[in-house]
């Protein structure tokens, strides 16, 4: 079914079967009520506050600024949010509108794993029956978080069709949504998918952009002067960009996953290299071969692994209202590295994509210059495999030299 409803520009809508489509009406409804009612937002701000432990404080990173010269680089400090990133925003509100539909069971996907474990910490609280579904080759790179899954009483259910990943678990979770919608609410953890996903992630995770819009004007005096964030499906960069969008005196920077390198083609960046196509449900820029086929996606961060990016993201790009840029994985370890290292933070391998990139502008701007990196996950989920990932692309890294 095309339902036009839920576009950015000529992105996003819903092109699903119909009774898929009749589910996410009735869920777009429900949300629609409930995000202008003022019990269900006072009950999500007082678990934001007191779970969660929001607001996350704007923090500046001294030592990395004063190393590289030039901007102030300012860290949004997701990575200390319960759960350990941004996806615990988006899941209590999508656990807490399930529970005003009177849905017992909630499913989701996830990548890296942090918003599984989002996931299954929402329905732990909220008495929940839940279900992950995580591609068994991100399961062999995250096995602390599908511990922590489990543990939170979550059923993780490995998936080995496709390429075993992110796209892969998001195929299987629709398919469980469709056999089960009757007591079954999808949590889809990025701002991808069909009418109304991509506005209902957003308006869980503006809470990030309200947040920066009062810490840079207490901080600093000013709207910051670039917001910086990764972008996989986009659910922590949109969130960043949220009330900036359409400020020409704030730089909206996307960062996408270079991989070994966009000519090579082993990378996850749709935005940089992408066309226009369909993928689960709705109309975005995709990774496509010759063939019009959707490509095998790459990149040593499996949260943004995916071959396509969340259609506003398409919108903000070809409205020329945000720029997108790719980091390799070389550049986003680096960065990894150097954070820990002078700055006593690990950050998510996905959001030290964001951090190369500002660390490679900040030079090149003046002292008074306001950076703002959306951290959007710590990284103690990354260091069991860091050095694996970090050996096998020095490898490929190698073969493409010679």
């Amino acid at each position: 079914m095309d339902n036009q409803k839920g576009l950015f520009g000529e992105f996003g809508g819903s092109f699903v079967p119909d009774a898929l489509a009749e589910v996410l009406e009735n869920i777009a409804e429900e949300f629609e009520k409930a995000k202008n009612d003022e019990e269900f937002n006072k009950e999500l701000n007082y678990y934001l506050k007191y779970y969660v432990g929001r607001p996350s404080p704007l923090y500046l990173a001294s030592n990395i600024t004063r190393k590289l010269g030039g901007a102030k680089i300012y860290l949004k400090r997701e990575d200390l949010n319960h759960t350990g990133a941004h996806k615990i925003n988006n899941t209590l509100g999508q656990a807490l509108l399930a529970k005003r539909m009177g849905l017992k069971r909630v499913i989701a996907e996830t990548g890296a794993g942090q918003h599984g474990v989002a996931t299954a910490t929402a329905a732990a609280l909220f008495g929940m029956d839940c279900v992950i579904y995580m591609g068994s080759k991100d399961a062999k790179k995250q096995p602390l978080n599908v511990y922590r899954m489990e543990l939170l009483g979550a059923k993780v259910i490995l998936v080995e069709s496709g390429e075993k990943d992110l796209k892969a678990a998001v195929d299987v979770a629709l398919g469980d949504l469709v056999q089960n919608y009757k007591n079954t609410f999808y949590i889809l953890g990025s701002a991808v998918g069909p009418y109304p996903y991509p506005s209902m992630v957003k308006h869980f995770q503006r809470v990030i952009s309200k947040e920066i819009v009062e810490q840079a004007m207490e901080i600093e005096g000013k709207t910051p002067d670039y917001i910086i964030a990764c972008v996989g499906g986009g659910s922590n960069a949109i969130g960043a960009f949220a009330d900036f969008i359409g400020n020409p005196d704030a730089k909206l920077i996307g960062v996408e996953p270079g991989g070994i390198g966009i000519k090579t083609g082993l990378h996850a960046a749709p935005l940089t290299e992408g066309k226009i196509s369909l993928i689960h449900g709705y109309k975005t820029y995709v990774m496509l071969d010759d063939a019009g086929e959707i490509k095998i996606s790459h990149s040593i961060a499996s949260g943004l692994n995916y071959p396509g990016v969340g259609p506003e993201h398409s919108y903000l790009k070809d409205a020329k209202l945000a720029e997108y840029v790719s980091i390799t994985d070389f550049e986003a370890l680096h960065a990894f590295k150097k954070l820990s290292k002078h700055e006593g933070i690990i950050p998510a391998i996905e959001s030290a994509h964001a951090l190369a990139y500002a660390m490679k502008i900040a030079p090149t701007l003046s002292k008074d210059t306001m950076i703002v990196v959306n951290l959007s996950g710590r990284g103690d989920k990354d260091t069991d495999t860091i050095l694996a990932s970090e050996k096998e692309s020095v490898r490929l890294q190698e073969i493409i030299n010679n």
